[in-house]
């Protein structure tokens, strides 16, 4: 059921840095206690999370980081393949001494933060997902076909750069298609903002190029089947957030993810594509500190008698 609160173009949090292999990246944090950690996906950034912190804040410390060549962090010059993410979102973790983690992910993000929790879990608490990478892609043939066409262009090159740099189509087409309202000026204006310049645009274009599609990349591709063979016999708690149609994982993924994936709560949000915390966010932030409360907060039970703890 969606909430009637409105939804806020605002990022009231103040910026905070940290150096990471020689780059600042930016973050922002808000609350106290045990880390939440939130990770997005493609093109966004932190903004993305403005209006599920708050709900997260009063019961975690809730931390939200720009990937590498995203939002206000730096831009240098890498390949921002997928390993490259990996080593600046674990450098992050373990510049700031995070501990006890929760992750929240989303998209790539979601890619970044199982790949995390599976080789960390003994720092690892939970983890709440949505629309996330739970497997590698078999070939273009298991891509719904308006979809298949687009990746196939997208890895095409020359004509996937020029419409991911050049059209810059991501952020311009594909972010307002795939939210179930229309964004304000003020939050376009915000998702743009890292991204004005094409010279800056890299980071957008290898995302796309990362997707293990019929084995490649083949790094990619064993990552995400080791991530999600273990994923499913973890005893982690997970929360599975999805909404419908969904994009990645539309109802019939979730229902695959119930039977399958062990200590699994699900919520169905309803109407919901890819960015659903741009379509409901504060059903969202509600649920994942509703689950975090009756997860790990237990009267007169201090942090080292929680899971992982």
């Amino acid at each position: 059921m969606a909430s009637t609160q409105s939804i806020s173009a605002d990022f009231p949090f103040q910026e905070n840095y940290v150096e990471v292999h020689g780059s600042k990246i930016h973050y922002v944090e808000a609350g106290s206690g045990d880390p939440v950690l939130f990770l997005y996906g493609q093109p966004t950034s932190s903004y993305l999370w403005r209006n599920v912190i708050p709900h997260v804040s009063p019961v975690a410390r809730a931390i939200a980081m720009d990937n590498i060549g995203f939002g206000k962090t730096d831009k240098p010059d890498i390949e921002y393949r997928f390993v490259d993410h990996v080593k600046y979102v674990e450098g992050f973790i373990e510049a700031l001494g995070l501990k006890n983690v929760t992750l929240v992910i989303h998209d790539w993000g979601s890619a970044l933060g199982f790949h995390y929790a599976m080789r960390n879990e003994s720092n690892v608490k939970g983890i709440a997902f949505m629309e996330a990478l739970l497997m590698p892609i078999p070939s273009y043939d298991s891509i719904p076909t308006e979809s298949k066409e687009m990746f196939q262009a997208f890895r095409t090159p020359d004509v996937g750069w020029d419409m991911i740099v050049n059209q810059n189509m991501f952020i311009e087409q594909l972010v307002p298609q795939m939210v179930g309202r229309k964004l304000t000026d003020a939050e376009m204006d915000a998702i743009r903002e890292p991204f004005t310049d094409p010279a800056t645009r890299l980071p957008l274009w290898r995302w796309p190029n990362e997707l293990p599609i019929g084995g490649e990349p083949a790094d990619v591709h064993d990552i995400v089947s080791a991530y999600a063979a273990k994923l499913q016999e973890s005893d982690l708690p997970k929360l599975l957030i999805h909404g419908d149609p969904g994009v990645i994982i539309p109802p019939p993924i979730g229902e695959m993810c119930k039977q399958s994936y062990k200590n699994l709560k699900t919520v169905d949000i309803g109407l919901g594509l890819h960015y659903l915390m741009e379509n409901n966010p504060h059903l969202i932030g509600e649920e994942i500190a509703a689950w975090y409360r009756s997860t790990f907060t237990r009267p007169n039970i201090a942090s080292a008698d929680l899971p992982n703890a």
